[in-house]
């Protein structure tokens, strides 16, 4: 029969109760107040009081205090010398983080001094110390013996893990959480591969600590082979610097990543410092930063700054290689009636084809919108007002133009659902344009116009259940629009690149800002339909097609929009219940061909994954595409075994019958190690870029290096 006993057996467990978790779930206690110490339970098979007044629990002992829990065959206490006498195997569990085990143990009646047999520490289920004696000393302090120290596992007929730390001495420190060791040797596979005199990691419960973080090797074709060293600052519990020395034979690069968060925001800041053979004596380098912080009454501003030294280092030093770096502080509310956003923005062009003079880089944006919902009218009504402003650096004629551009916007919407099921939309609205062009003398320098609208839209959406649970949806859309444009003496500045696709086959005007609007009538015809099985099948599909009155010339060859009667637009979507989706749309021309067309897909299963795409579109000048598009990218991964995982991604251009860019990836991971390598080859260039090729590799060591969250698999002892 086991007996529940329950006493302040605080001297037997605060062994394993780190200092730093005792202050964090204790509240403050002011100065000379007494500490409340929570009771402990015992239980164990027999409990007695030997002649000599020593308490004796023995027989599957265990004995709880808050989240620790100590487990032992007998435990002796001795009320004369304070002395608590402990017989393994011992074990004590802290809160799931920390678990010391033993074969046997002594304490003082104090609990700043203690000696333990055959001990060894456990962190986080990830790192084990493994010593031959451990001592306790200022209830802070652990100093292990002749120490092994591993993430690995360790196998009971003495085969060697795959690395270990041996050192003559390691303390663990439990308020700061810090291991240091001496006289330490880094061993693979039992062989010694590093000699450290002093050595000090942090816990692997610590999350954040000041130290190195895991190298890597990165080699390409123009700066040589190299090492990267990043080194983590905490400069605080809110903001940490990490600084990675970058060096090869060809460059010395100092990059740098600054964090800082804030009670109402966050902002980072990427960036690095080069000299290299690429551009010699030439300072290089690129900043990436981003924030935001949420202010009074619901606003939040952000802010990005994207900004490199020339045109070419984001692809030397293989990092996000947009085509143009935008940066932007915006301001914005939203909320549910209204909508405020407003923001400055500027351009950097990173193309070859374009001048940087001749770029709208200097954009202002504002944008407002509010909702009513009037009960005489019924229905919603919305105003907006929308401000809008670009400036070249060129000031020369045509090339160099500016462009300030304020709309007021008024809309009702309302909605009927007759009892036969059909439903109608009506819209009616009006917007006022004005616009200030300068340097442009096609044009004159003063333009206001108004747009009045109205448009009836009819949908009459039918369902049909089948007999194995299936759904089924159909819907017919109509619509007859109106729209009037006063003046369209205007430039397009901003509405060069259109598109037609579902998000806009009902719109009134199908242009992407407010530059250009559709003039005269319009009409539109459509069709929904979708399905969703009951085992997760999935399929959806449109069908739409624009008919106007008057063909707009403002519509490129390749929008899809030109002319009286747009292309036919198809849209469609599939997914499986095995892994599959396809999902595609393109543009049908009279002659039944297509104009621009794009597919996508995927599936995935346990252990592999592929997607892709693919995207074709016509020459079109007005959009400067000279030559034809016709690309592929795949991207896959599979999982090998428990171990071993390989990933690659391809881009190919089939209209030149070249690659674009190729990559290969191989990870191998167990319980204590990963390695990462790969390969990867870019084959475009410029008269600034040249192809290159790419080599990368990084090791890991679990437990210190990287966390090891996630399924992971341990090496069989066999």
């Amino acid at each position: 029969m086991r007996r529940f006993v329950p006493l302040l057996l605080t001297s037997a467990l605060a062994l394993s109760a780190p200092a730093t978790l005792v202050a964090q779930s204790t509240p403050a206690q002011p100065q000379g107040a007494e500490t409340q110490e929570e009771p402990a339970l015992l239980v164990a098979d027999k409990v007695f009081i030997t002649p000599e007044r020593k308490l004796v629990a023995e027989g599957n002992v265990e004995a709880f205090q808050g989240d620790i829990k100590l487990s032992a065959q007998r435990v002796t206490y001795d009320r004369e010398t304070g002395q608590l006498t402990l017989e393994g195997p011992i074990r004590i569990d802290q809160g799931g983080q920390t678990t010391l085990l033993a074969d046997s143990g002594q304490l003082d009646s104090g609990i700043q001094n203690g000696l333990l047999i055959g001990a060894r520490m456990v962190f986080d289920q990830q790192v084990q110390i493994a010593s031959v004696q451990a001592k306790r000393a200022a209830g802070r302090y652990t100093q292990f013996s002749k120490v092994s120290a591993t993430s690995c596992h360790v196998c009971a007929n003495g085969k060697p893990p795959l690395w270990q730390i041996r050192a003559r001495r390691v303390t663990h420190d439990q308020l700061e959480q810090q291991l240091y060791f001496e006289g330490a040797q880094l061993r693979v596979l039992d062989y010694p591969v590093f000699y450290f005199p002093y050595l000090r990691l942090p816990d692997p419960t610590l999350d954040r600590a000041t130290g190195f973080l895991v190298p890597s090797i990165r080699s390409t074709s123009q700066l040589g082979t190299g090492v990267q060293v990043p080194y983590f600052i905490k400069l605080g519990d809110h903001k940490d610097l990490t600084l990675t020395p970058y060096v090869s034979g060809n460059t010395t690069t100092l990059g740098y990543r600054y964090r800082q968060a804030f009670v109402n925001g966050r902002i980072q800041l990427d960036g690095a410092y080069t000299r290299d053979d690429i551009q010699p004596d030439q300072d290089r380098g690129y900043l990436f930063a981003n924030g935001w912080f949420n202010l009074k009454n619901d606003y939040r501003l952000t802010f990005q700054v994207q900004t490199a030294s020339d045109d070419a280092y984001l692809v030397d030093y293989g990092l996000p290689d947009p085509d143009r770096l935008r940066s932007e502080l915006s301001l914005e509310r939203i909320k549910r009636d209204t909508a405020f956003k407003t923001s400055l923005i500027h351009y950097k062009t990173l193309r070859e084809s374009e001048n940087q003079d001749e770029i709208p880089s200097r954009v202002f944006d504002l944008n407002y919108e509010k909702r009513f919902f009037p009960g005489a009218l019924g229905g919603e009504v919305r105003l907006a007002f929308i401000g809008h402003a670009h400036e070249r650096t060129s000031d020369a004629d045509i090339v160099g133009r500016d462009i300030a551009r304020a709309t007021f916007d008024a809309e009702w919407l309302r909605s009927w659902t007759f009892a036969s099921g059909l439903r109608a939309d009506v819209t009616l609205g009006a917007s006022v344009d004005t616009f200030n062009i300068r340097h442009d003398s096609n044009f004159p320098s003063q333009v206001t116009r108004s747009t009045p609208r109205a448009a009836l839209t009819l949908r009459y959406p039918m369902t049909r259940r089948e007999q194995s649970g299936a759904v089924q949806f159909l819907e017919p859309i109509a619509q007859i629009g109106w729209t009037h444009v006063s003046d369209t003496d205007v430039p397009n500045d901003e509405s060069t690149f259109q598109e037609f696709d579902q998000g806009n086959l009902l719109a009134l005007s199908r242009f992407p800002a407010e530059d250009q609007r559709e003039d005269g009538a319009t009409g539109v015809v459509g069709l929904n339909w979708a399905r969703y099985g009951a085992g997760g099948w999935q399929a959806l599909a449109t069908v739409g097609q624009v008919f106007r009155a008057d063909a707009d010339p403002n519509f490129t060859l390749t929008s899809g929009l030109q002319g009286t009667s747009s292309d036919l637009l198809i849209a469609g979507q599939i997914q499986t219940n095995n892994g599959w989706s396809l999902g595609g749309r393109g543009l049908i021309d009279n002659d039944f061909s297509f104009v621009k067309a794009e597919l996508r897909g995927a599936w995935t299963n346990e252990v592999a994954r592929i997607s892709g795409s693919y995207i074709w579109q016509e020459p079109d000048p007005a959009e400067n595409i000279v030559d034809e598009i016709s690309e592929i990218w795949l991207v896959g991964r599979y999982q090998v075994d428990q171990n071993w995982l390989t990933n690659a991604q391809a881009r190919y251009d089939l209209g030149q019958s070249e690659p674009i860019r190729l990559g290969l990836g191989v990870t191998y991971r167990n319980e204590c190690v990963q390695v990462n390598m790969s390969v990867s080859r870019r084959f475009t260039s410029t008269s600034t870029i040249e192809p290159s090729t790419e080599f990368g590799f990084t090791l890991s060591l679990t437990g210190y290096s990287v966390e090891s969250g996630g399924k992971t698999y341990k090496r069989t002892c066999s």
